[in-house]
């Protein structure tokens, strides 16, 4: 069967739509054929099939973004996937609704007119602002990354990137923040994870887990039903940037695995190829 991965899109000196090839990418409960319309581009189709058909959240974005383009693309398909989306030209905008709104998500692009985004970031974390904030930028340097995590960030994605990896993103950081606030488990079907006595229940068993399949598992049930990349959950989980060349993370998901489905019979961590891992209540 041929692989299938996610269409790519590119902020260059134009947007580029990569067709998407046909047959479903995933190795198991492969999803309904598109139906939708056929005028509706690679890009939204993409979105919309990572979205997996799950009823739309109102959660609210706030991205401040000064390349108008660039930030009419991010808020349509932040608002195709279902989210509220508020935008800011530039960093004096961006700050004051930051700062009087109550947003889920920040979007922040890196380098901004009137107040550079990292110091627009350190006054919202000096005024005690706890909203999730995903940094935006073309600077890739290790050495930037870290200093926007420093500086308070919870996300860095590099630009080009793709709408099906910044709406995963965005996601995770809302799940992380309604989780954050609101749960002291999370439940996927027949998976209990209590998050006090770090303690996973599938069914009638408890299952013992190593802290870091706790904590990939516990990433996985928050962004349940929801594409997560490899470099997701090993920035989640490690801290650090994702070494392509590393099987870590599927060595850790073949022991996950094991412990929940000894048997085989009934998965709920499902590979997507090329691509990473999505969880799935079972039926």
């Amino acid at each position: 069967m041929a692989e299938d991965s996610p269409p790519s899109i590119s902020f260059a000196d134009e947007m580029t739509h990569a067709p998407r090839p046909d047959g479903p990418p995933f190795d198991s409960d492969a999803e309904e054929p598109n139906s939708g319309d056929p005028s509706e581009t690679p890009a939204r189709r993409a979105v919309r099939r990572v979205h997996n058909k799950k009823e739309k959240r109102m959660a609210s974005v706030l991205v401040v973004e000064d390349d108008r383009r660039v930030a009419a693309e991010i808020g349509s398909a932040l608002t195709e996937y279902g989210f509220r989306v508020d935008e800011a030209s530039n960093g004096s905008i961006g700050l004051k609704k930051a700062l009087g709104g109550d947003f889920d998500v920040i979007v922040l692009d890196r380098m901004l007119p009137e107040i550079d985004g990292l110091v627009l970031l350190t006054k919202l974390r000096a005024a005690k602002v706890s909203t999730p904030v995903l940094i935006l930028s073309a600077l890739s340097a290790v050495n930037e990354r870290v200093d926007g995590l420093r500086a308070g960030g919870d996300d860095y994605l590099a630009k080009p990137f793709e709408f099906i990896e910044l709406t995963a993103r965005v996601d995770a950081l809302a799940r992380r923040k309604l989780a954050a606030e609101a749960v002291n488990e999370l439940v996927v079907g027949d998976l209990r994870l209590d998050l006090i006595e770090r303690v996973l229940h599938c069914a009638d068993r408890e299952i013992e887990l190593l802290p870091k399949e706790f904590a990939i598992i516990e990433f996985l049930m928050q962004n349940a039903g929801v594409l997560v990349s490899r470099k997701m959950i090993f920035e989640s989980v490690w801290g650090y940037s994702f070494n392509h060349q590393s099987s870590v993370i599927d060595v850790h998901i073949g022991k996950i695995r094991k412990k929940i489905d000894p048997d085989g019979l009934n998965p709920r961590i499902h590979t997507v190829r090329n691509t990473g891992f999505i969880l799935r209540a079972t039926a």
